[in-house]
């Protein structure tokens, strides 16, 4: 067998092997065989670039990160619904139906609640993949779309063309996980899994799109050559066949079929691993579509049915509180079991202060409990005419109710969180963000390996981080004695961090990367920094008086100064290193586009600002200098329309050496 004989062969072993696992949910091949034979494939494809091909299974990890979305237009409408709300507005829908085809049958399908797309294939390869946007034109995410594993980069059958219409989502188990990874960094939460899908799937960078394990269900074909098809079941089949992950369908001789369907995926809503946000109601017959037509914004020939909100009484029976991972404090009411959407419900989220205060909501209270968005339950309002006397209103309590630390309220918001240093409900946070990239920079130590050295007890704070030894951490999960040693040699290197990095680390509210770099520079140590004042504080530049008064009081914290004698006794350095900075680039504004070679993007910014400079994401006549690497797309083209200067990387380095650009 030679090189590009292997190279398909492997191609088409993989191919196989994600459809069975993402498809099929049967694999056969085992996730080591897997890894070797794509990485057996890379090593060729680099051998051989000549034979490297867009639906090869290596595209899927990512490719290079765009600059913006391509405008597609689509060649089929991606057309929207009509929404019914009832069986009775169901009803005149089968009624309108039926004034123009006789004997309607119907096929019914969960609405996936995600963000619409369409598959683009010639010669079964699949070539193009563009979000719906207004149903005309929508946007070019072939990337990241490549990177979604149940979406056929080949298809067994080589059509001319094929255009197939399917919804993209991120399955609940996969949101829970991204949210939990994200409260430990400290990154804002996404709201639902369809907003999580679709940033994922708008991310300019492919590689972030392939970590967040999307996934599609495909509902329609909008356009083929070369096959022809009588009914919409017909081509749901040939999908499947073509290795598609298709919606579930159930074909209903009547409209009252279709209801109980209705009901019937109403009530198994929790079984899904997708948010649904009602059900699909199809004519079948794809000549009865052609009769039936379109109006100017819907097809008559489907409708969309929405779930109404199911809201029951029940009683309050408690409101406890909960501490998250970053310290936010978040009331639960416990209330009397009800039974809501298929599940039964013991506890609904009252938000923060603010919804408790505006709802009047009490302990013996009996209210309204529905499930928001279908998925949470939550409460709607009081009864207040059911209130038994004696009741008191709520207030969330003035100390964390784990540690004891008292609790602040966000300047930008209703939260209020626990400012303990050492707080346990936090630790999974704290020595995430102390061992990030721009905090600690211990490689190695991410959300996952954190999780495991918690969980095997080893950490109970950041200082028993300098206390680990290879041979305690050797028997965990995923690590040996190689990957031991080289953690432990990182946290050994982490000790002689400068002051800024572990100020930064610390995760003192108001105290970003910047402002620790200031102020470490400033002060020069930690015990000179702990013992300023406010009024010491304010004189810094770029601190107000929150940042001094966080400052602060998180010194005077009991936990706070027990960290950092754990700290010091673990021979953590406490002195800054920092170089006086210079002001050559102050009052100038970069944007940086492309690829550099001498440092990455994020280290040309530090060097701008190190040096007085701003840096910008956008190109405006504002624009001081836009710095072009490789590669350079949209940005650059735009600084050539303003007429704004542009370096290259030789004039950029000229430029941070003090030679001024004319």
């Amino acid at each position: 067998m030679n090189e590009q004989q292997e190279i398909a062969q492997l191609r088409e072993e993989l191919e196989r092997a994600n459809y069975e696992y993402y498809v099929l949910d049967q694999p056969t091949m085992s996730d080591f065989a897997f890894d070797r034979k794509l990485r057996r494939l890379e090593e060729l494809e680099a051998a051989h670039p000549e034979l490297a091909t867009p639906d090869s299974p290596t595209r899927r990890v990512g490719g290079k990160a765009a600059e913006g979305f391509e405008e597609v237009v689509h060649r089929m409408p991606l057309e929207s619904l009509q929404d019914v709300f009832s069986l009775e507005e169901l009803e005149e829908f089968d009624q309108r139906v039926r004034e123009s085809v006789e004997g309607a049958v119907y096929d019914v399908e969960p609405k996936v609640d995600g963000l619409s797309v369409a598959l683009e294939y010639e010669n079964g390869v699949f070539v193009r993949g563009a979000t719906r946007g207004d149903g005309r034109v929508g946007e070019d995410v072939t990337e990241n779309l490549r990177t979604i594993r149940s979406i056929p980069m080949r298809l067994p059958e080589a059509l001319p063309r094929l255009i197939v219409r399917g919804e993209v989502f991120m399955p609940r188990s996969v949101f829970a996980r991204l949210n939990e990874e994200r409260e430990l960094r400290g990154q804002p939460l996404f709201a639902n899994p369809r907003n999580a899908a679709a940033g994922s799937l708008r991310q300019l960078d492919p590689k972030i799109a392939a970590q967040r394990r999307l996934d599609i269900l495909v509902f329609n074909i909008q356009y083929v050559e070369g096959k022809t098809f009588t009914e919409h079941v017909e081509t749901l089949d040939y999908l499947k066949s073509q290795r598609f992950r298709v919606i579930p369908h159930t074909i209903c001789g009547s409209i009252a079929q279709c209801g109980g369907r209705i009901r019937a995926i109403g009530d198994g809503r929790e079984e899904f691993d997708f948010d649904i946000d009602g059900a699909v109601i199809k004519v079948n017959s794809l000549s009865d579509r052609e009769t039936l037509g379109s109006t100017a914004k819907f097809p008559r020939w489907a409708a969309a049915y929405k779930y109404p909100p199911e809201q029951k009484p029940s009683r309050v029976l408690d409101i406890v509180v909960q501490v998250g991972r970053t310290g936010v404090l978040t009331p639960k009411a416990v209330v009397e079991p009800v039974r809501l959407a298929g599940t039964t419900v013991t506890n609904a989220t009252l938000h923060n202060q603010d919804f408790i205060t505006e709802k009047d909501v009490r302990v013996g209270d009996t209210v309204l409990v529905q499930k928001a968005g279908e998925i949470i339950p939550e409460i709607v309002s009081v009864l207040k005419e059911r209130r038994p006397e004696g009741t008191t209103p709520y207030f969330l309590p003035g100390r964390c109710p784990v540690c004891g630390s008292p609790v602040v309220r966000d300047e930008d918001g209703a939260a209020l969180r626990c400012t303990g240093a050492e707080c346990p409900a936090q630790l999974l946070r704290h020595l995430v963000h102390f061992a990030s990239r721009d905090a600690m920079d211990i490689e190695g130590l991410g959300p996952a390996a954190v999780e495991n050295l918690v969980s095997a007890g080893l950490l109970k704070a950041p200082g028993d981080l300098y206390h680990l030894r290879a041979e305690d951490v050797e028997p965990l999960d995923r690590m040996g004695k190689k990957s031991a040693e080289n953690l432990i040699a990182a946290i050994d290197k982490s000790r002689q961090n400068d002051l800024s990095r572990l100020l930064f680390a610390f995760g003192i509210r108001q105290v970003g990367q910047k402002a620790a770099q200031v102020l470490a520079r400033q002060f020069g140590s930690l015990d000179a920094l702990a013992e300023a004042g406010a009024e010491a504080l304010t004189a810094v530049p770029d601190i107000g008086a929150i940042t001094a008064e966080s400052l602060t009081a998180w010194f005077r914290d009991p936990q706070s100064r027990h960290l950092i004698e754990t700290l010091k006794e673990a021979g953590v350095n406490m002195e800054s290193r920092a170089q006086p900075v210079g002001d050559q680039l102050a009052g100038l504004t970069f944007v940086l586009t492309g690829e550099l070679t001498a440092f990455t993007r994020k280290e040309a910014g530090e060097r701008i600002q190190a040096l007085g400079g701003k840096v910008s994401g956008s190109v405006s006549k504002k624009t001081s200098y836009v710095v072009a690497g490789e590669s350079a797309g949209s940005k650059l083209r735009k600084a050539q329309e303003l007429g704004v200067p542009v370096l290259d990387e030789t004039a950029f380095q000229a430029l941070l050496e003090g030679k001024r650009q004319g």
